[in-house]
């Protein structure tokens, strides 16, 4: 993308220009939400102003208008990922959700005593905590992959952990911490070889790389709608449709249900088994608009522009001799996602001083307690970037961390 490219695409983000502490904003929390283009809060709010209704129930005007729209977001999304079949994806809260929807409705069903569920030492507690308590529950054995000193996974460790006892293998596709991205399909392919179901979160990759469940050969895929563009409080679990068939409900309630009578129930099919209860259509809608915006400025450019921006921020950082970063230097095995450190500065207070001079940035563990354990520190800052963004914003970071130097008595 070039200057006029970029110029056009910030305009569609109407938060970008805003002014904090007098400065225009350079927002680098991407990894924790996405900002929406005018096309998202157009849908969403045509949606609210002209097609609030409960979908599935009424057929009056409005609620046939809801159901529409809600199933064409079902079909977007299949599209999307290239799932076989609508069926195939259930609408869920967020990736949060749906990776606890696995973990119940597929780990505490079907893991006997002595199961293995091996997951990455630098999952979000949402793909860690599930899987501790379902290990718990069923007498299972929690295993964890460590990561090289380059914060990759060493193939020796992925046979080694993943054995013919492991029934489960989770892992993100990239990490919300390192920007690691984990080779999910060759890990799959080894997985299924053990007779391993293989769970696979994307909540941090599906805005940033194309998915394909197919290619991956994921039995469930699951991500969040704020993270690339949408809504909060919409998410997507990807199942294939034997293991979903096989899965009890997770939740009870309306809309799932085929028939209730005094002392028994039999429950809708897929996908609607899954949603009990009235549904978030206008998120959705909102999602179904942010992959339409995806899909229009094109994975090729979205990857190539980020590539530009992490080998920009990384080179920057390279030369502050007091910043220590966190994750691969091969930028081939890395996402727009940088954690680092400064010296004798606490990651709040990094944050907090950057924010004065407008720079938004991330701070704490991330929800990776077991990963800043490994990694040995308390927490870090992180900086994470999406194509909207510039290497301007880049530059005010690094001008930032000089100034939060400064502030604590370093002098530069």
């Amino acid at each position: 993308m070039n200057r006029v490219d970029i110029e056009r695409i910030r305009r569609d983000f109407p938060i970008l220009a805003q002014k904090i502490n007098g400065r225009t904003l350079a927002y680098l929390d991407n990894a924790a939400t996405t900002q929406k283009p005018q096309s998202v809060i157009n849908a969403v709010k045509e949606y609210n102003r002209r097609f609030n209704g409960n979908p599935h129930r009424g057929i009056h005007h409005l609620g046939v208008e809801a159901t529409r729209l809600y199933e064409a977001a079902r079909m977007k999304v299949k599209n999307f990922i290239n799932a076989d079949s609508a069926q195939e994806i259930i609408f869920t809260k967020n990736a949060t959700e749906a990776l606890n929807l696995i973990a119940y409705a597929y780990g505490m069903t079907f893991l006997e005593p002595g199961d293995e569920i091996v997951i990455t030492i630098s999952e979000h507690h949402s793909n860690l905590v599930c899987w501790q308590q379902v290990a718990k529950a069923k007498g299972g054995v929690l295993k964890y992959l460590y990561l090289n000193d380059d914060y990759t996974l060493d193939w020796e460790e992925v046979e080694r952990k993943i054995t013919d006892q492991t029934k489960i293998v989770s892992i993100a596709q990239m990490s919300n911490v390192l920007g690691t991205i984990y080779p999910v399909q060759e890990i799959a392919a080894y997985a299924h070889t053990k007779g391993a179901v293989v769970v696979v979160d994307a909540a941090q990759s599906a805005a940033h790389m194309p998915s394909d469940v197919q290619v991956l050969d994921a039995d469930f895929f699951v991500f969040s709608g704020h993270k690339m563009l949408g809504p909060m409080g919409i998410g997507v679990l990807y199942g294939k449709k034997e293991l979903l068939e096989m899965m009890p409900p997770f939740l009870f309630g309306g809309d799932m249900i085929e028939y209730v009578a005094e002392q028994s129930a039999s429950f809708a099919e897929l996908p609607y088994k899954f949603e009990a209860g009235t549904p978030n259509v206008e998120g959705a809608v909102g999602l179904a608009a942010a992959i339409d915006y995806l899909n229009q400025i094109g994975f090729k450019q979205i990857q190539a522009r980020e590539f530009e921006l992490t080998r920009y921020a990384l080179s920057k950082l390279a030369e502050l001799p007091y910043v220590k970063v966190f994750g691969p230097t091969d930028l081939v095995k890395r996402g727009p996602v940088i954690s680092f450190a400064v010296d004798g500065c606490h990651p709040h207070d990094t944050a907090s001083i950057l924010d004065h001079y407008g720079v938004a940035v991330r701070a704490g563990h991330h929800c990776a307690h077991p990963l800043m354990q490994f990694l040995n520190v308390p927490a870090t800052s992180r900086a994470s970037f999406f194509f909207y963004n510039t290497k301007a914003e880049i530059d005010d970071l690094i001008d930032g961390i000089k100034q939060v130097r400064r502030w604590l008595g370093y002098g530069s």
